[in-house]
């Protein structure tokens, strides 16, 4: 198949949207599929450049200086993203979102007949995080914002979600049609237990001690605050280290606050980890935590247990479908420091149930396999040229 994607975020975005793009474009063009995708350029200038053999129409946008962020306006370039479009001759085109440049191909799609389906992976709670507005206006907005997303997604010939949960919640704004939850997957041939990252120990000085790890953007809706406060009063009674993962807004007043409560020495934090260097590093703990309350799925969470790790996660959104209460993990009630102290305490001391957790979080994640994923967007993209076939005749 010619397959389209256009999306409003891509590399070198920190997200977890862009990370799924690129790994759905990677392997559809591995199984021997034409991909071209449309997304923001990394400066503002138009480019047509190749990215793991994948071809990438850049179009021209405006930097935000925010996690590599940055904004298109495609309705000022629209014909030559239609001339883009029509010189590709795509079977299905996939869009990753209700922004800008997905509305646009969602004009292009509808005026010259095109099978085009979507993924929505927005939450409004997560851009909302940082609004800092009255809880009444900041519901408000959410619920203008879920219904612009129903305005897009709605027009689309099929529609899919990360997760049964991230389905419920579109249908719960009364979304005008059914919703095929497709898991984001992940790689167990690059993500597993069996590797050795001796060598980031070795590079961050990391002690040899039962080790917490995060990983993940450094920003207020992921509550990395509340794992430095739990993780501070786990400490009091175990002999651990945490690591944490990423970048982002928050990194000075993290650091701040593990000065604060005097564990700066038990807490490092690595920056940005390069794409080589990942799976290795989640092979340096013996525990994963994730405690942010808008994930509709979590992509970090996925290959932390592909890694054979326990986790300790929020119970919110869609994480409870990846993490089943002392079976692979715990989960806590969000905001309940002194719950995730007790549950990092338990799995720090005690190997056994570390062992047996592990075991469940392989058998868990199986299912989420990145070769499955793409097998079932094909059956996806199928069934959509299809419709849109019969719905022409």
């Amino acid at each position: 198949m010619n397959i389209l994607i256009a999306t409003d975020t891509y590399y070198p975005h920190v997200n977890g949207c862009s990370y799924f793009t690129q790994r759905l474009a990677h392997n559809l063009e591995k199984k021997g599929h034409s991909i071209l995708v449309i997304a923001p350029s990394k400066n503002t200038q138009e480019s047509l450049y190749i990215k793991d053999g994948v071809h990438i129409f850049a179009l021209r946008s405006i930097p935000l200086y925010y996690n590599n962020f940055s904004i298109c306006l495609p309705m000022l370039i629209e014909q030559t993203i239609e001339k883009s479009v029509l010189d590709f001759k795509p079977d299905i085109i996939h869009i990753q979102g209700h922004f800008t440049i997905s509305k646009t191909i969602l004009k292009i799609a509808k005026r010259n007949c095109i099978p085009i389906v979507g993924t929505n992976h927005f939450m409004p709670e997560n851009l909302l995080y940082f609004s800092y507005l009255p809880d009444t206006l900041e519901t408000r907005l959410q619920g203008r914002a879920w219904k612009e997303i129903q305005k897009v997604f709605g027009q689309l010939d099929a529609v899919s979600t990360p997760t049964q949960t991230a389905a419920s919640l579109l249908e719960r704004f009364h979304f005008p049609q059914s919703v095929t939850p497709i898991s984001n997957g992940v790689d167990r041939k690059r993500f597993r237990p069996d590797l050795n990252g001796q060598y980031l120990r070795k590079r961050y000085n990391i002690p040899e001690k039962p080790t917490l790890l995060y990983v993940g953007r450094l920003d207020k809706e992921k509550n990395i605050d509340l794992i430095i406060n739990a993780f501070s009063l786990a400490s009091q009674k175990v002999d651990a280290h945490l690591i944490i993962a990423g970048s982002g807004t928050l990194l000075g007043a993290l650091k701040i606050l593990s000065n604060e409560r005097g564990i700066q020495e038990k807490i490092t934090f690595t920056g940005f980890i390069a794409d080589e260097d990942l799976p290795h590093l989640y092979c340096v703990a013996d525990v994963f935590i994730v405690a942010g309350t808008a994930e509709l799925q979590s992509i970090v969470t996925m290959e932390a247990m592909a890694s054979g790790l326990p986790i300790i996660a929020a119970n919110a959104v869609a994480l409870p479908e990846l993490v089943h209460d002392k079976k692979n993990g715990f989960l806590f009630k969000p905001g309940n420091i002194k719950e995730v102290a007790e549950n990092m305490y338990t799995l720090l001391t005690d190997p056994n149930l570390r062992k047996n957790m592990s075991q469940e979080s392989l058998n868990i994640i199986e299912k989420h396999d990145i070769q499955k994923t793409i097998h079932q967007f094909e059956l996806f993209y199928q069934g959509a040229i299809q419709k849109k076939g019969s719905s022409a005749t």
